[in-house]
This record gives C-alpha cells, structure tokens and sequence, in this order.
C-alpha cells in the first residue's frame, strides 16, 4: 500500500470476487487457446504417418500460426479496446475454434499451411487482450497476481491435456476418424462453445457488472482512476512513437527469446518424452508428459508471489529462464530417460513462471491505448520468436545432423533472454524493499 492510499477504501476492494467471477472463466479460455495451438504437437507423429508431411513442412506449418498471430496483434487489440472485451473475446474464440475443427480434412502441405494460418489471424489479439482486459479490471497492487493466476493455463493445459490429447488419439478408427481427427474437432468445437458463453457471461467493465454492488463499483473505480498512467499522448502517431522507443523493443526482443524458448520445446515435446521412455505417442506418454508442467504450476505459483514480495523482477525473471535454458540443454545431453525429464521438469519451470512476472514488469505504468498497443506490441514479436523456434530446431538439426544442436540452439537462445532480462529497466519498476 502506497502513502497516498486510504486502508479502509483498500479494504473494500472486491479483488477476492474478482478472482472467483473472472479468473476461472479467464483461465478456461487460455487452456483452450493453448491446447489448440498446440495440439498439433500431441497430434504430429499420427498425423505426420497419416498425411505424409514430412518434418520440416510439419515444422513450418506448426509456427505459420504465429506469422497470422503477429500481423493482426495490434489492430486486433485496438479494436478490443473501443468495441469491448465481451464482443471481441466472443469473436476470437468462435472463429478460432471452427478452424481447429475444420484440420480435421488436412490431407496436404497446402491446406496444412492455410489453416494454420489462418488459425493464428483468428486467435490474434486473444493473450494481449486478456492482458489489457484485467488492467481495466484489477488496480496495479492486485495485477501481478491476477496475471500469475492467468499463467497456470499453459501448465494446466499440459497437466490435464496431455492425457486427455492421448485418450483422443486412441479413438483411432471410432466413426471412421482417425484419432488426431477426434483431437482436432473435440478441442476445436469446446472453444466455439466457450467463445458463445463468453458474449453472455463477461462484462466490459466493472460499472457494467450486475454482480458487483454499488459500493464495490465506486471503490475499484476510485482505485483504477488514480493509478498512474503512461502520461503520453495518445494520438495514433504519439503512440506509435512510444512503441517505436528503445524499452518496447528491448522488451520486445526478451519476449521473443521466451517464446522461442517455450514454443521451440512444445511442439515437440509429447515426442521426446515417447522417445525417453521407448512408447508411442498416446495416454502413457500424455501422463508422463504432464509431470514437467505440473512442476511448471508450482513454479508459476511461488515465483512471482517472490518477485513482488522482495521487488526483484528482473533478477527472479532472468532466473528462471537461466535455469530453463540448463534445463533445455540437460533435457537432451542427458544419459537417462529420467535425467532428462528431470530437464524438461526445470526447463517448463522456468520459461512458464518468467513470464507472469515479466509482464509485471514490462506492463508498469501504461494505460489506455498505449497499454493495448504495447501489450499487443511486444507478444507480436514474442509471435515471432514463436514461428522462429521450431524452424530454427529443425534447421540446426538438418544442417549439423545433430538431433541434439537443435535444443542446444533453444538453450543458448534462452540463456541469453535472461542475460536481456537483467539489464531491462523501467523507470516506474518497484524498488525492493528496505530491510
């Protein structure tokens, strides 16, 4: 609590309803926008065998996600900031779920390439818009922890999608489908579901919601108000010119190295875990492949509770992706199949749990149009970073004929991410506390 705060009007906040109204909700959304850009990874060894594309097509259409992702960040997240959350996250999920669905009838490189493309153009705007959607709803103090609990949706994904991608991909043959058939529809069609109800169930802003009382609403109205804002102009050119500055593009760039990070061992990994412990991809393998990102939740937990006890971001957030880049690099060096877990167990860790509190620190003292546009901003280029990684993987791979350079790239890259993190200052970033 700041010296200018009244305690009494702190105390009347309603952030523990918030918590129980929106994150869940907020947190169903992200593990069903995780899981299906992802599933081609749970999906790749059946769907490669059954549609012959080869790995570097499988590589290039799993990222080509992220180009139509990045090209529609921004302007995805302006127009969520003048029609409205509830409209727009609708709009995001329903399209993007009929497209899931619609892989079902791959068959060749092309269409393999056009849906995912157009998969990313659909979801743009989802993860930068929900960023923006709780800086509308929760006050700086309690933003940290919103974000946090918004990040156990990658881990969750993994821990319950895993098995539940693998119980889909032994439906083989059931109707006439083939099981990575069945993973596509049923993930698919679960987001347009989701999108409907979230035109129904979310609310813009805390004035519209019926289930906060009169008091409630003044009080986190007070509280949003006085936060500080970025104090700049916020006309089109304006704006631009603040995203166009040296700490949007440092930032930009870290994100762009967690992502090659996260997204360079995700698409691949339900396969390295079948290999580490000699199985097909399936149920056993989903189960095993869950255990890294259970530990990732615990992480996700913890770290970013530290971060904002102690006012260390940068040295907790370039931490963590220090030990996820070992842990990439012990994940294929290792000479056991449980060493080697034991690396994936690190490296999911620390990539998942740097970014909440990255986004606490990149995310202090913007508002308004500048916070739609940066937010939006810098996970475009983390986009980019994302499409990057597995093509860089399976290129280190081919021209070293190396299986391990690829991973060895992916740790390098990550380590020098928190090498960036430490010198990424921001003026209105917390001291630590005085002892």
């Amino acid at each position: 609590m700041n010296a200018t705060e009244d305690p009494h009007e702190a105390a009347d906040l309603p952030i523990g309803k918030l918590q129980r109204r929106l994150m869940p909700f907020l947190l169903l959304m992200y593990v069903l926008a995780f899981l299906d850009r992802t599933n081609v990874g749970f999906a790749r060894d059946a769907f490669q065998h059954d549609t012959a594309i080869g790995d570097a097509a499988y590589a290039f259409g799993a990222s080509i996600f992220f180009l139509g992702y990045a090209a529609f960040e921004i302007p995805s997240n302006i127009i969520l900031h003048r029609v409205g959350a509830r409209l727009w996250m609708a709009r995001i999920m329903i399209t993007w779920g009929l497209v899931t669905a619609a892989m079902m009838f791959i068959r060749s490189e092309g269409l393999f390439y056009a849906l995912r493309l157009l998969l990313g153009i659909c979801e743009a705007g989802f993860f930068p818009g929900v960023i923006y959607f709780i800086t509308r709803w929760y006050p700086p103090a309690a933003r940290s922890r919103a974000i946090g609990l918004f990040y156990f949706g990658a881990p969750i994904t993994f821990i319950l999608g895993g098995p539940l991608s693998g119980l889909l991909l032994d439906m083989e043959a059931v109707a006439g489908l083939h099981g990575w058939q069945w993973l596509f529809v049923a993930t698919g069609l679960a987001a347009t579901a989701v999108g409907i109800a979230a035109f129904f169930y979310l609310d813009d802003r805390p004035e519209d919601a019926a289930w906060l009382s009169a008091g409630e609403k003044a009080a986190l109205a007070r509280a949003l108000a006085s936060a500080p804002g970025d104090g700049h102009d916020a006309r089109p050119r304006a704006v631009l010119a603040q995203l166009s500055s040296p700490r949007f593009l440092h930032l930009g760039l870290i994100y762009l190295l967690i992502q090659m990070s996260v997204y360079g061992v995700v698409f691949f990994l339900p396969s390295q875990v079948g290999a580490l412990i000699g199985r097909s991809v399936g149920f056993q393998v989903g189960v095993v492949s869950a255990i890294p990102w259970g530990c990732a939740l615990f992480a996700t937990f913890y770290l970013p509770r530290l971060a904002d006890r102690t006012g260390r971001r940068r040295e907790i957030a370039a931490g963590a992706l220090a030990v996820a880049g070992v842990g990439i690099a012990v994940s294929v060096a290792a000479g056991s199949a449980w060493l080697g877990l034991l690396g994936l167990c690190f490296a999911a860790s620390g990539f998942i749990a740097a970014q909440p509190i990255f986004w606490g620190h990149a995310s202090a003292g913007l508002s308004g149009v500048t916070a739609a546009a940066g937010i939006a901003l810098i996970n475009s280029l983390g986009a980019i970073g994302s499409f990057l990684a597995p093509n860089a993987r399976v290129m280190a791979e081919t021209l070293t004929g190396e299986k391990a350079a690829g991973l060895l790239l992916l740790a390098a890259l990550t380590l020098l991410g928190a090498i960036l993190m430490l010198a990424a200052r921001v003026g209105t970033e917390r001291s630590r506390p005085k002892m």
